[in-house]
């Protein structure tokens, strides 16, 4: 079952990321900082594709939600092993050997149009599904009362 309005939350934050990533780029902030907050929006992107078909992602790593999105929708395997190679830059795989790189220049640029691929998949016609079952909720709760 989908919890609509945690999907909401999570897609909100992560829509929001991602204008700060863009906006950041555009003011000229330090690479880092935009490879970061594209990161992050990134991640939610991922939480909120799973939470829109009602599944939890065994953990947040890129690794673990793709191994979840890519059971849920079809993904090409390109960007599936771009988003997961992230994971290797951040070293978010092993706790003894962690390793935190230092993204490069480009990091940035590419990690925004992982962003703007992932974007493209939230299916419209799921969207307003879910929404419409959250109106319908909302209007029973009301007639409630």
């Amino acid at each position: 079952m989908v919890d609509v309005e945690a999907f909401e939350e999570v897609y909100r934050s992560a829509k929001m990321y991602h204008y700060r990533a863009k906006q950041f780029l555009q003011e000229g902030q330090s690479f880092s900082v935009v490879f970061n907050v594209a990161s992050v929006a990134l991640e939610n992107y991922l939480i909120a594709l799973c939470a829109l078909y009602g599944v939890e992602p065994g953990n947040h790593n890129y690794t673990c939600l793709m191994d979840t999105v890519e059971e849920i929708i079809d993904i090409s395997p390109a960007l599936n092993k771009e988003i997961r190679s992230l994971d290797l830059l951040f070293g978010i795989c092993s706790i003894e050997n962690y390793y935190h790189g230092n993204p490069e220049p480009a990091d940035s640029d590419h990690v925004l149009g992982m962003c703007n691929e992932v974007q493209k998949l939230f299916d419209p016609a799921r969207l307003a599904e879910i929404r419409g079952t959250l109106k319908i909720s909302n209007q029973e709760c009301l007639s409630e009362k």
